[in-house]
């Protein structure tokens, strides 16, 4: 029942954690990047965050070897083939995201699972084109990978015991706690948690209190470790947005929409830690608020 083997298609943040999180729990990993850019670009940044774990004493210099000599990355979907469990994160895109679930299968063993990392799209709309839907489940990975324990595992009525088992063996013997959770958009943690970052932005935009206060307030107030304006850059403004945007669409609740700063943040393409300007401003030598906000 244990997995040997993983595919993970898309080498952005999470697709690498993941990745990283799978080799070093020992399994075979193959990584798949798609879209342009350089496949040892992937490789660097998974070897460095590696090489921060031996710096704090999480890994052997040689442990960190072996982790980066399980990892074989290509671009071509070909490599999936002979593994026991595919994961899909790539762009949180629907069309995109059903012809690529789609091409994945037909290169697959046909016992394998098929994980889709989203949260916020349906997975019976996902699902519609696959030839074996039985075969595929939600598979909701927190970022950073490495540093959160948690994966949501979502099953749709098609989705087989069997998949779903072998789902949350594939997270235990990766170190990660499985919750299962209904095949509705959100799940449990983005439904809660994009509506608190969004009602954060939107205190900051009303001028109650200053960035700082907000997310200090938060985290002494609530005992969370990060207030929500530090969290929505350290996710990434986009990835903000674009869930925003899909559980408005889908749930059609107001307390997903989409405040104007967000709106204004993403379309000048400052979208936090990524880019080194979000609702903070990083390139100083300590966050301060982005200048271009406007409040009141």
């Amino acid at each position: 029942m244990g997995v040997a083997t993983v595919a993970v298609v898309g080498c952005g943040m999470m697709g690498r954690g993941i990745m990283e999180v799978a080799a070093v729990a020992g399994l075979k990993v193959k990584g798949i990047k798609l879209t342009p850019g350089d496949l040892n670009d992937a490789r660097s940044k998974i070897q460095q965050s590696l090489e921060r774990r031996v710096k704090r004493g999480k890994l052997t210099p040689e442990e960190c070897a072996e982790t980066m000599a399980r990892i074989e990355l290509s671009s071509s979907l070909a490599a999936v083939q002979g593994v026991d469990i595919v994961v899909e994160s790539a762009v949180e895109d629907e069309p995109t995201k059903i012809k690529l679930l789609k091409d994945i299968e037909s290169k697959m063993h046909p016992e394998a699972v098929l994980g889709t990392n989203t949260s916020s799209l349906r997975l019976e709309t996902l699902a519609a084109g696959l030839a074996r839907p039985e075969r595929f489940l939600g598979l909701h990975f927190f970022s950073p990978v490495p540093a959160m324990d948690l994966v949501e595992v979502g099953a749709i009525a098609k989705t087989a015991d069997y998949a779903a088992l072998k789902a949350d063996e594939f997270c235990k013997q990766i170190g990660k706690t499985a919750v299962r959770v209904q095949a509705s958009p959100g799940y449990i943690v983005n439904r809660l948690l994009v509506p608190y970052i969004l009602h954060g932005i939107e205190t900051l935009e009303s001028g109650i209190a200053s960035a700082d206060a907000i997310d200090t307030a938060m985290k002494l107030g609530c005992g969370h470790p990060m207030g929500p304006l530090a969290l929505a850059d350290l996710i990434g403004l986009d990835v903000v947005r674009a869930m925003a945007e899909t559980l408005h669409r889908e749930l059609g609740d107001n307390r997903y929409h989409m405040p104007k700063t967000l709106f204004q943040l993403t379309e000048a393409k400052q979208l936090g830690r990524k880019s080194s300007i979000g609702i903070f401003d990083y390139r100083g030598e300590k966050p301060v608020l982005n200048a271009a906000i406007e409040i009141g």
